[in-house]
């Protein structure tokens, strides 16, 4: 009986490619691991029972109409706004993403982007780098306290959570906004999302990516905030509004930001690219090796489930 057809859109781990192997029939890209063109992902899927894709990969009508056979998608990531969920359902198409296995990390790296910003680190570093330090003085790049300070956190889910526990190592007062106030965050304060801009001196983004989050901090959230506020968003390119956030940088309305994320990545506004006050990551928020290879293999095994005719362990759709 001939495998199931697979086809991984990016390089896996070694390991998890193995896992998969004599499984399924595989059409892999581990040795150029080059983004797959609209065209080629048309084309590459056009036979295939699964797909095991990444956040970069875009999901749509067009791509399932052209995979009349595809029965599952693994997606390596947690957010799905890259997946139409809709037109997958309809079509008895399966959906896996991968929760729980990077909160801790991209709760870590949010508090690298927070200190970065606050201390202005990668500006102190390129100060050094290009020879710019002949001596010390009182206000030589001086930053803003965290320990003491107000974080505000927009989006107060697994990383939300994360992040508002090591604020408490820093004596911070913790706010948040949600839909709705959460049930366990006893060392929070739930608060109408104006006044969470209003009073915090860190904004953290964690909102998933939809069309009710799309701009959700735009110019009106930013002129809320305090000149001597920090914006850092690990959460999705399109929640905020990246040439408001530019106009806000470049004018002063509020001190600094850190950013993995941006509207249209792996392109980014070229208005962030002069800036000293802004930090700029490649969204990286989830990426150590264990994290990416739990993710890589949890979609995997989600791949396997569904080809062993068992429970898928995190099914979105």
């Amino acid at each position: 009986m001939p495998l199931p057809k697979l086809l991984i859109t990016r390089r896996v781990y070694d390991s998890v490619f193995d896992s998969l192997s004599g499984v399924f029939d595989i059409q892999h890209n581990q040795d150029k691991d080059e983004p797959l063109s609209k065209s080629d992902l048309l084309r590459k899927l056009a036979d295939k029972d699964y797909l095991l894709s990444t956040v970069v990969d875009r999901i749509d009508e067009e791509v399932l109409a052209a995979a009349p056979g595809l029965k599952c998608i693994a997606s390596g990531a947690v957010g799905t706004n890259n997946i139409d969920l809709k037109a997958c359902a309809d079509r008895g198409i399966a959906v896996t993403n991968t929760p729980d296995v990077l909160t801790e990390t991209t709760a870590d790296f949010a508090w690298a982007l927070l200190m970065a910003t606050a201390r202005r680190l990668t500006e102190a570093e390129q100060y050094l780098r290009q020879g710019q330090w002949k001596g010390w003085s009182f206000d030589q790049l001086s930053g803003v306290d965290v320990y003491g300070s107000t974080l505000g956190i927009l989006g107060m889910g697994r990383i939300g959570s994360a992040i508002a526990r090591r604020a408490q190592g820093f004596g911070m007062t913790v706010l948040y906004h949600n839909r709705r106030p959460a049930n366990d965050e006893a060392s929070a304060r739930y608060v109408e999302k104006d006044a969470l801009f209003k009073e915090s001196d860190f904004v953290v983004l964690v909102v998933p990516y939809s069309p009710q989050t799309h701009h959700i901090v735009a110019a009106k959230e930013l002129a809320l905030m305090k000149t001597s506020a920090c914006l850092v968003n690990i959460a999705r390119g399109g929640v905020v509004d990246d040439k408001a956030l530019v106009h806000a940088l470049e004018t002063g309305t509020i001190r600094a930001a850190g950013l993995d994320v941006f509207e249209g990545e792996p392109a980014l506004d070229p208005g962030f690219l002069p800036l000293s006050n802004v930090v700029l990551t490649p969204h990286i928020a989830s990426s150590t090796r264990a994290t990416r290879g739990a993710m890589m293999q949890l979609a995997a095994d989600n791949l396997l489930a569904h080809a062993q005719g068992r429970a898928l362990l995190t099914q979105v759709a």
